[in-house]
């Protein structure tokens, strides 16, 4: 299938179900903005989109098909415009959906500022009950960034004034947001403390609540697993090291929604885009085994 045809996750022959008949959703938030190095993040869901036919539709981990229980993509969100304007209009999208019996959002970023957008009615929503996973290189605390406060480099720093925010595979973090790191409602898992997967997971599971919301910045995983990122950093975590995580999270919590942000494809090199549409789909057969 030529990439240009791919419109819905995985474009199985059949054709998409209705949302009404799926399991999950597929919702693309091409916004980019704020980048401060490489570009490219706005053309990062329609990559993954592209990439996501060459996914086997049986996972060979979990053993299920998640297309089964159906998966619809969603027209993307209209990012054009203003910042203040766009995530008004991100915010409204996720009130009205959340407000409905929709299946499961998988939100396709895009830069990773959106998830503050994405993140605040959920906030609205469960209260002091949610939590926040947050993967990712950098810590992302900044309270503003070269005078904006809607920067990548503030995505989840907004909420981590009122709810807990706890964050794994961070390696790079600014002199303007150290006091933020385990500090507050923050718990910071810093990788280079924390290489033992089997003894950070008993204390990631311990700091979340029961409700979890999951914010997924790709350069997370080591830049060998995902070189198409707008600011790689070195020694980010391996494919099974990440999945083990995100796994016993899926099992032992609520979790209500994921974004997974940051991909910037690269030319001649579709690496990045594929792994993350294998992971977007191996964590639908993770929530699988719990429906």
């Amino acid at each position: 299938m030529h990439p240009e045809t791919v419109k819905y996750f995985l474009a199985v022959e059949d054709g998409q179900p209705s949302l009404e008949k799926s399991a999950f959703a597929v919702i693309p938030v091409p916004y980019e903005k704020t980048v401060s190095y490489g570009g490219g993040t706005k053309k990062g869901p329609q990559a993954i989109l592209d990439a996501s036919p060459q996914v086997e539709l049986w996972d060979e981990e979990t053993e299920t098909e998640p297309w089964k229980h159906g998966i619809h993509t969603l027209p993307a969100i209209n990012c054009k415009g203003r910042a203040a304007i766009v995530f008004a209009r991100i915010e409204k999208f996720v009130e009205n959906y959340i407000s409905l019996n929709n299946p499961f959002p998988f939100y396709l970023g895009g830069e990773h500022s959106v998830s503050q957008a994405l993140i605040a009615p959920y906030i609205r929503k469960y209260g002091k009950e949610l939590s926040v996973l947050h993967f990712d290189a950098h810590a992302d605390l900044r309270n503003e960034y070269f005078g904006d406060p809607r920067s990548h480099a503030c995505a989840v720093y907004p909420c981590s004034r009122t709810n807990r925010l706890v964050q794994v595979g961070i390696r790079s973090v600014g002199s303007e947001e150290r006091q933020n790191i385990n500090a507050g409602n923050v718990r910071t898992f810093l990788r280079h403390e924390h290489r033992d997967i089997k003894r950070l997971i008993p204390q990631v599971l311990k700091s979340l609540t029961g409700t979890v919301y999951m914010t997924l910045d790709v350069d997370g995983f080591d830049p060998s697993i995902v070189p198409g990122t707008g600011t790689p950093q070195p020694d980010g975590f391996m494919w099974h090291e990440a999945l083990a995580i995100f796994k016993a999270v899926v099992a032992a919590k609520r979790i209500v929604a994921v974004d997974l942000v940051e991909t910037a494809p690269m030319k001649g090199n579709n690496i990045t885009e594929f792994n993350m549409a294998k992971l977007m789909y191996r964590l639908m057969g993770y929530l699988s085994l719990k429906q």
